[in-house]
């Protein structure tokens, strides 16, 4: 008998339609010498450490860190997935070949070699099935197509590798900080905090930039310009520091005309869009709908399991030569909904460039297109992605757009000027795309403008100005920023082809960016305000609490994510990776215990890094004949601050136990933005959900 293992009932039944395999079952169907069951995603996971060693169910720092001899695994206690389990092994231990259906990906890996594990069937034979979509005709490909799945074992020791190194760093930390930094006033309670490998950078990259703009202090400035025919030129010379400079050039022009120097363009072509992977539609989607990155995860999923979109959880943007022949007939199916937008292809002759056909840059799956399956009835979430997608697909065989970029130079009294503007020539790919209201940017030029019939030689009046601005602070996350910067590891590129190299160092994978978001969200360490992701006080908090900064860092995280997809391609050695974690983790525990307060000193100004003096009144910066403006006073909210709490909090940012303020426990936080933070302790649902994660 073959029993076929899938990640969710939904696509067993889909399996099972295909197969004509009709007799169900309690937990399974079967019919012609096969067995199809389910998971309901992950059903086994990772020991508890008291569940290892009783002793180690009370947090203690003298038991850190704790790493397991040999990780063992046991049933996540949810409702129903012990008699599932009971059926799935039964199915496994009278099967001559079990053929794993979960989705084709690091995690679909895990699922379905845990439960062999627990089953204790690992030597049973294995098949792999690799789905990229779940059509009728896919599901058949791909049984045609079944590989040995050990093939498929250096997958599995990189998502083992992804799951052992979560729990070391995670459990570790989370208890080393907890007790070590959470303690109340009396009892046994404390507040939770919860560390992870990859969700901590995450939210020091929020921490980072939110203190970036707390510490930001705008610059004014002064830029010349003029407007000659309706359309404004701006000084070609950097904007002036000093009001005076840019008044003298003004003084020396007014009264002489504008005098055309010259007039040039160039053609410049703009590439159709490549396809989408999953993080670029998570922000696109976002950018465009505001949707959240997991609500745009959770719609895509809908639209694969009721065959309308490939496989979601992708990082490739290309498609493999093979599928040549597949898109003539998925744009012919999709015709009916979109004739207008598709008439203009010749299907028989469209343009496969590397930009959409790259075997190389196709790893486990290609990029997220329509099937051709055409939908009957989608929500609103559905419909956006699902729009979304199709149309990005349709513009990647579209023409260029042919635009004109011209360039015109002025110059009255020896003081030059330019102006920029563009003209569509061809529109292209752009004619799928509503149009954007044109913005001016910052320096009042809008180059999308389309400019006169300016002429060399030509001369005028014109109205001279002066524009007084300040510079500005960098700009908060949004969910699109943010997906942006955990795909290049923390670095800010707008660059797509730097951002493809960086995709190997990405923090996390497409597949679990947009649940990090939400964990750190669920645990109260960040916010949303509209489209912005802020960092809370307890997430500040947090941050502030931790010294170790490669806990802390992007980069590292990047690099363990490097070695994970080494691993997949035997390029890396599980073991090393492994001894690497354990190592990282006993020097993050033994370097937080043994960081200390400098007592002679009292600290650096979070403002400008000066030193910090005492005054009569307070505390203050060393700069302040510079201008810095920080200020500590002696007594916050009735509370005396002792010269230790001014040190520690000087020097920590956070002061690591609570203290009554009101009658109430409170937590301080030094804030670069106000002063001193006095943080509200997580209530009792919070440090519930904070420990349930």
């Amino acid at each position: 008998m073959k029993v076929i293992i899938t990640e969710k009932p939904s696509v067993a039944r889909d399996i099972a339609h295909v197969l004509k395999i009709d007799k169900k079952q309690k937990g399974y169907i079967e019919g012609r010498g096969c067995a199809i069951t389910w998971a309901f995603g992950h059903l086994v996971t990772l020991l508890d450490p008291g569940e290892y060693d009783p002793a180690l169910k009370k947090w203690r720092l003298d038991s850190l860190p704790f790493v397991p001899h040999e990780f063992k695994l046991k049933l996540i206690n949810n409702r129903g997935v012990a008699e599932q389990f009971e059926t799935i092994k039964k199915l496994c231990q009278e099967a001559d070949e079990i053929i794993c259906a979960t989705d084709a990906g690091r995690e679909g890996e895990l699922i379905f070699r845990y439960i062999l594990a627990l089953s204790e069937c690992e030597d049973k034979a294995i098949r792999r099935l690799w789905l990229s979509s779940l059509t009728p005709e896919a599901i058949k490909e791909a049984f045609k197509n079944l590989k040995d799945g050990h093939d498929y074992d250096p997958l599995y020791q990189a998502a083992r590798c992804r799951s052992e190194s979560d729990w070391i760093v995670g459990l570790n930390a989370t208890r080393y900080f907890t007790v070590r930094h959470g303690r109340l006033a009396s009892g046994d309670d404390r507040v939770l905090w919860s560390i992870g490998r990859v969700q901590t950078p995450v939210l020091a990259m929020i921490v980072q930039r939110d203190d970036e703009i707390a510490k930001f202090r705008p610059q004014p400035f002064w830029e010349l310009a003029t407007k000659y025919r309706d359309v404004t030129f701006k000084y070609i010379g950097a904007r002036f520091e000093q009001p005076e400079k840019s008044q003298q050039l003004l003084d020396q022009i007014i009264g002489n005309p504008l005098n055309i120097t010259k007039v040039f363009g160039k053609q410049k072509k703009e590439q159709p869009p490549q396809l989408f992977d999953l993080t670029t539609l998570q922000r696109e989607i976002n950018k465009s709908h505001g949707l959240s990155a997991i609500d745009t995860l959770t719609a895509t999923q809908n639209l694969y399991e009721s065959k309308l979109v490939t496989y979601p959880r992708t990082d490739s943007r290309y498609l493999s030569a093979d599928m040549k022949p597949r898109i003539p007939k998925i744009l012919q199916q999709l015709e009916p909904l979109r004739t207008k937008q598709i008439q203009p292809l010749d299907l028989s002759n469209l343009p496969f460039n590397k930009r959409i056909i790259d075997d190389k840059k196709v790893t486990d799956h290609h990029a997220v297109i329509p099937t051709g399956v055409i939908p009957r009835s989608l929500d609103h979430n559905e419909q956006i992605v699902y729009d979304t997608i199709t149309t990005q697909f349709i513009a990647a065989f579209y023409p260029v757009c042919i635009k004109k970029i011209t360039t015109v130079e002025g110059e009255s009294n020896e003081v030059k000027f330019q102006t920029k503007g563009t003209q569509i020539l061809e529109d292209g790919w752009t004619v799928l795309f509503p149009k954007k209201k044109k913005k001016k940017t910052e320096e009042g030029v809008n180059e999308e403008q389309v400019l006169p019939n300016f002429k060399k030689g030509e001369s005028g009046e014109h109205e001279p100005f002066i524009r007084e601005g300040k510079t500005k602070p960098p700009k908060c996350f949004t969910e699109n920023s943010l997906l942006g910067a955990m795909e290049a590891a923390g670095k800010r590129v707008d660059d797509d082809a730097l951002r493809e190299a960086l995709k190997e160092r990405g923090i996390g994978t497409p597949a679990t960016r947009a649940a990090i978001i939400e964990t750190l969200l669920r645990r109260n360490y960040i916010r949303r305000e509209k489209k912005q992701i802020r960092a809370t006080d307890m997430g500040q908090c947090l941050i502030a609490l931790i010294h170790d900064p490669l806990l802390k860092s992007p980069e590292m995280t990047g690099e363990w994510e490097e070695k994970l997809k080494q691993i997949e391609r035997k390029e890396a050695d599980p073991s090393d990776f492994m001894k690497n974690i354990v190592a990282y983790t006993q020097g993050l525990i033994e370097n937080s215990s043994s960081s200390k307060l400098n007592t002679t000193q009292l600290g650096d100004c979070p403002l400008c890094g000066k030193k910090i003096i005492k005054g009569k009144m307070a505390y203050g910066c060393s700069g302040w004949k510079e201008g810095c403006t920080f200020i500590l006073k002696f007594e916050y909210k009735g509370l005396k601050l002792t010269l230790n709490q001014i040190q520690v909090l000087l020097q920590m940012r956070v002061l690591p136990y609570p203290v009554h303020i009101d009658g109430q426990l409170r937590l301080l936080l030094l804030s670069t933005q106000n002063d001193l933070i006095d943080i509200e302790l997580p209530n009792a649902d919070q440090q519930k959900n904070n420990k349930a994660d």
